[in-house]
């Protein structure tokens, strides 16, 4: 279809804790966006509040239960050439947060998507973790029962960046005692709680030290945890003709050679453009 050129997504990060980490463009977004897609209808209210802006669109909730029934309203709604602003509780929206599935309708559809930038728990518990910020892997939140958690973890045991989770306060210790008999005791870690927020808490330490804590009682709050990759480096850089053929089997597979180029990429560490340049040579 041919989209209204009016149109368009901005995908809005609110402050994570601190209201004074709210930038002007999110202001002005709020006060001019035709429709707020908002993860909390009343911590939008308040936020606005906080901020002194009026939210003169309409405000539609837009969460995980409910994302995919809004989500076609939403298209509909930049049909009619509307601006629609998503915003979550703290952070970027699609990252672990609603936003993900309108992003993908919108751009399925042919209509811009772009973003006000703001904060994200994510960089910032890199940042203040201590540990290498080089390279890491974002995992979001763990499985939930014990034995998929235990069975994730065994497949990152060897992950050599830095790894970033999200976690459930009722689920950290269990999910650290995970960490420690997968990873082992000594990896080190950074358990970041209420970023930005009056009681925020860094911890560091490893991840025996960082179960015992949590073990004598369950933190409050929300909670982004940082583990050291595993110790030695990064496995060696296979030769170009195991390159070309790890990308040929995935090929054999059904990916596309798009994706096989980036999967391959991904899974060595390597720039797309290397391992493209490789295939195509």
């Amino acid at each position: 279809m041919a989209a209204n050129e009016n149109g368009r997504v901005i995908l809005a990060g609110a402050p994570l804790g601190n209201v004074g980490d709210a930038s002007a463009r999110l202001r002005e977004v709020l006060a001019s966006a035709d429709v707020v897609a908002a993860e909390d209808t009343r911590r939008l209210a308040r936020l606005a509040r906080d901020l002194g802006v009026t939210v003169s669109g309409r405000v539609v909730s837009y969460f995980e239960g409910n994302d995919e029934r809004r989500t076609p309203e939403l298209v509909a709604a930049l049909e009619r050439g509307e601006t629609v602003a998503v915003v979550t509780d703290g952070g970027m929206p699609s990252v672990s947060d609603p936003g993900y599935r309108l992003v993908r309708a919108a751009l399925d559809a042919g209509f811009p998507v772009t973003a006000a930038p703001g904060p994200s728990a994510v960089t910032t518990a890199l940042a203040l973790s201590g540990l290498p910020s080089d390279r890491f892997v974002f995992e979001g939140f763990l499985p939930r029962t014990g034995s998929h958690r235990r069975s994730r973890l065994r497949e990152l045991a060897a992950e050599p960046r830095t790894l970033v989770f999200f976690e459930a306060p009722h689920r950290i210790a269990s999910a650290l005692a995970d960490l420690a008999a997968t990873f082992g005791d000594d990896r080190p870690g950074a358990v970041c709680r209420e970023l930005t927020k009056t009681y925020e808490e860094i911890r560091r330490g490893t991840l025996a030290e960082l179960s015992a804590w949590a073990s004598e009682g369950e933190p409050r709050g929300e909670i982004t945890l940082v583990v050291g990759g595993a110790p030695g480096g990064p496995p060696p850089r296979p030769s170009d003709d195991e390159l070309r053929d790890a990308v040929a089997g995935r090929e054999a597979s059904g990916a596309s050679r798009r994706d096989a180029i980036q999967a391959v990429a991904d899974e060595f560490g390597l720039k797309k453009r290397e391992v493209y340049s490789l295939v195509h040579h």
